[in-house]
């Protein structure tokens, strides 16, 4: 919508019911979600059958809540372990790629900037069937040629993180570079000029700069790798991610633990959001 033009009535009444519909859609999955996680039903579904907060705090063996639940518990530490590890590699990794972008004497920037937006591009089923192919054929030459058996090369813990990084990082990367193409660079001259090293420079005038950007690089690339189902499914072994449990308990049926797990979730991220979103406005 224009502000400035002049709109008729009913334009304005049909922009605003569009605007109500949009975020009806957006947000009813996710309130119906957090309601049937207190209902007093074996079901993750309608009708409502009262209020209950066995899903939570339940201890029968058939209403196991989610804080007695270890399974999902376990998946939730997975989760939040390998989220931690992927967003600090992508996130040191990322700023350092939005500084290499952003040397105007670099040769090959547009090449590799075009081979960074690669795993954007290619669905993240190709991307996770890649992965393992490669990390197989690796593992199997090494144990063939050298009889070394190469943990990492097998579906785990760190093959998820390196799958996960391969395109996350390139989240940080486009993040951290948008702020840093709004950087002047007059700022870091007179640094120098006043005896700053190279080094003292970009902590404390131009890291400083990028702070929000890069926290909420940090941010978001703990949100995508939290939720990653794609390309984890793929890399995967025995210890299971929470999106990769989820999906195996609705896939045989569930019970409304998982709506448990959604509001536990939706409660999480909108904290780490509104963190974020102070911080960011606390430093422009």
């Amino acid at each position: 919508m224009i502000r400035n033009l002049p709109q008729s009535k009913r334009y304005s009444l049909g922009f605003k019911i569009y605007i109500i519909l949009f975020f009806v859609f957006l947000f009813a999955p996710l309130a119906i979600t957090c309601v049937l996680a207190f209902n007093d039903s074996m079901f993750p579904a309608l009708p409502w059958k009262g209020f209950t907060l066995d899903w939570f705090t339940g201890t029968s063996i058939e209403r196991t809540g989610i804080f007695h639940d270890q399974i999902n518990l376990d998946s939730i530490w997975v989760s939040f372990k390998v989220a931690f590890f992927v967003s600090i590699f992508s996130t040191i990794v990322g700023t350092m790629g939005a500084f290499l972008f952003e040397q105007e004497e670099f040769r090959f920037k547009q090449v590799l900037f075009f081979l960074m937006l690669a795993p954007l591009v290619i669905p993240g089923v190709i991307l996770g069937i890649s992965i393992l192919l490669l990390s197989n054929t690796l593992g199997l030459f090494f144990e063939q040629t050298f009889g070394i058996d190469i943990a990492l090369f097998r579906p785990g813990f760190w093959l998820v993180v390196l799958g996960q990084f391969s395109f996350i990082t390139t989240i940080v990367t486009l993040i951290v570079s948008a702020r840093l193409k709004k950087f002047d660079r007059t700022l870091e001259e007179a640094a120098m000029n006043l005896g700053a090293t190279r080094f003292e420079t970009i902590i404390h005038i131009t890291l400083r700069y990028l702070k929000p950007a890069i926290i909420g690089g940090l941010a978001v690339s703990f949100l995508m790798s939290f939720e990653n189902f794609n390309t984890t499914l793929f890399l995967v072994s025995s210890q299971a991610t929470l999106p990769i449990n989820l999906y195996l308990q609705v896939r045989d049926g569930s019970t409304p633990v998982i709506n448990a797990i959604s509001v536990l979730l939706i409660t999480g991220t909108s904290i780490l959001a509104v963190i974020n979103l102070y911080f960011t406005k606390s430093e422009d």
